[in-house]
C-alpha cells in the first residue's frame, strides 16, 4: 500500500471570501461576489443582489464527525482549512497519501448555474473568468504543480463556452466542468447540436470534458415522500442517462477524438450497460446504427474515462469495463470522501478484487496522468511521490487529521484568525 501513487480527478475547493481580490478589474470590484456574515452568523455569498447560503454541511464535512453532516448553512471558520486554503489543502493531500488532484467548483459558493441565472450576463462573464484566473493563477499555480486546472464554462451561451474553452488552453487548463445533462436544467440537450462550437473547442484544444454528477437529478421523477437519501444515492445513476446521449447521440460521431470524463459516476453499473447497448444493436437491426462497425462497448472505451470513489463491484469487473478506462477520485472535502484512510480504502478494494501490480498503477493513477495529458513527476521524484513517502512528510510536520466539532473548529480558527468574514 505504502507504494502506491493516488491522483484524485474529482476533489473540490471551497472558494476562499477573498478569491476575487486580485482577479477582477478595481472599477468593478465592488460588483463581485462577495461574502457576508448574516447578524444570525451565517456566512453568505452575495451576487448581483442575490443571496446564497452556504450549505457546508454537505460540501465541506472533511473535518467533522458524520453526526454533524447535513444541509446546514455554515461559516467559513467551522470549517477545516484545507477546504479553501492552499497551503492546509496541500498538507491533507500528504496525511492522506494523495500525490495529485484535481478541483471542481464548490456548490457552497458559486458555480456555472449561479453565474447563468444572475440577471447581467456580461458581469457574470467577467466574474466566472475571474473565478477561473483565481482557480489556474492562484490556486493551481501555487501548488508546486499538484493541482491539475479545471475551468468552469458560461452555460448559457455555446459560443461564448468556446471561447473561454479556448483563452483556458492558453493559460496552459485543458480540462473544463460542464453540466452532465444540460437539459435538466433547461438548456439544450446534448443531443440538439447547440453545443456544437464548444465541443469543437474542446476537440481543437485537447481539452476534457469532465462531466459531474448533480445537475441531472430533475431527468428522474422522485415521489414527493422520497427521502434525502435519494438525492445522495441517486446521481450516480443519471449518468446511463448522459452515457446514452453522447455514445447514441451525434457527439462521437461528429467529434470523434472527443475526451470526456464521467465525474464521481461511479463504475459498477457499466458492465451491465456496455452488455446492454452491445446487444441492443446486435439485435435490433431495424434501427440505424452509426458505429462504423465497431460495438457501442467499443466506442465508449475510445471516448470516456470512468471514475470511482469506492466501488468493489465495479473493481472485480475491471477488465469487462475496460482496464484501460477507470481512474481512482478521493471527493475531498465531501461527505463521500474517503481522507484520511484513502489508501487503506482503496488498497483494500483493490486487493479484494485480486487486482495485480499493473492494474493498481493503471487504476491508481497512470489512466488519469494519461487521458489528462498530466506528468505528475516534474517537480517530485517518483520515490517521494507514494503514499508511504507522502504521509511520512505530513507525519513531520505534525498533521493532526483528528475530526472535530463545528464549535471546536470555530472556536479554534476564530481565535487563529482563519475563516473569518466581517458583517
Amino acid at each position: 500500500m505504502d507504494d502506491m501513487i493516488l491522483v484524485s480527478i474529482d476533489d473540490h475547493s471551497i472558494e476562499p471570501p477573498t478569491m476575487y481580490e486580485g482577479h477582477v478589474p478595481a472599477k468593478y470590484r465592488d460588483k463581485a461576489p462577495k461574502v457576508v456574515r448574516t447578524p444570525e452568523g451565517i456566512d453568505q455569498w452575495v451576487f448581483q443582489g442575490t443571496a446564497t447560503s452556504t450549505p457546508f454541511g454537505m460540501a465541506a464535512t472533511v473535518g467533522w464527525p458524520a453526526e454533524e453532516w447535513g444541509r446546514d448553512a455554515g461559516t467559513y471558520s467551522e470549517l477545516r482549512p484545507g477546504c479553501f486554503d492552499l497551503k492546509a489543502r496541500l498538507s491533507d493531500m500528504d496525511a492522506n497519501g494523495v500525490l495529485a488532484s484535481m478541483c471542481f467548483p464548490s456548490m457552497a459558493g458559486y458555480n456555472a448555474r449561479t453565474f447563468a441565472e444572475a440577471p447581467d450576463k456580461n458581469l457574470s462573464l467577467m466574474m466566472l473568468q475571474a473565478y477561473n484566473d483565481w482557480h489556474i493563477d492562484e490556486w493551481c499555480a501555487g501548488s508546486d504543480g499538484r493541482l491539475i486546472p479545471l475551468g468552469m464554462l458560461p452555460m448559457w451561451d455555446a459560443d461564448l463556452a468556446a471561447a473561454e474553452v479556448r483563452r483556458l488552453a492558453k493559460k496552459g487548463c485543458r480540462a473544463v466542468s460542464f453540466l452532465e445533462a444540460p437539459h435538466a436544467q433547461g438548456y439544450p440537450s446534448l443531443l440538439s447540436g447547440y453545443w456544437d462550437p464548444m465541443l469543437q473547442a474542446v476537440v481543437d484544444e485537447g481539452t476534457v470534458l469532465c462531466l459531474h454528477i448533480g445537475g441531472g437529478m430533475s431527468l428522474i421523477k422522485l415521489a414527493p415522500e422520497a427521502p434525502a437519501d435519494h438525492s445522495v444515492i441517486v446521481p450516480t445513476q443519471v449518468m446511463t442517462l448522459v452515457a446514452q446521449d453522447l455514445l447514441f447521440g451525434p457527439a462521437f460521431v461528429k467529434f470523434p477524438t472527443l475526451k470526456v470524463a464521467f465525474s464521481e459516476a461511479g463504475i459498477g453499473w457499466l458492465p451491465f450497460y456496455l452488455e446492454r447497448v452491445d446487444r441492443h444493436v446486435q439485435n435490433q437491426k431495424w434501427l440505424p446504427n452509426h458505429f462504423g462497425g465497431k460495438l457501442p462497448s467499443e466506442v465508449f472505451r475510445e471516448h470516456v474515462l470512468a471514475c470511482f470513489i469506492t466501488d468493489p463491484i465495479g473493481l472485480k469487473n475491471r477488465h469487462e469495463i475496460g482496464i484501460d478506462i477507470i481512474a481512482w477520485e478521493c471527493d475531498y472535502p465531501h461527505t463521500d470522501t474517503t481522507w484520511p484512510e484513502s489508501p487503506e480504502v482503496v488498497w483494500g478494494e483493490l486487493t479484494e478484487a485480486q487486482a495485480g501490480e499493473e492494474d493498481i498503477h493503471k487504476i491508481t493513477w497512470q489512466n488519469a496522468c494519461r487521458f489528462f495529458g498530466f506528468d505528475p513527476f516534474t517537480r517530485i521524484a517518483k520515490p517521494d511521490a507514494t503514499v508511504g513517502a507522502l504521509r511520512r512528510r505530513a507525519a513531520a510536520a505534525g498533521i493532526d487529521t483528528t475530526r472535530m466539532s463545528k464549535h471546536e473548529w470555530r472556536r479554534q480558527n476564530e481565535a487563529a484568525g482563519i475563516g473569518v468574514v466581517a458583517r
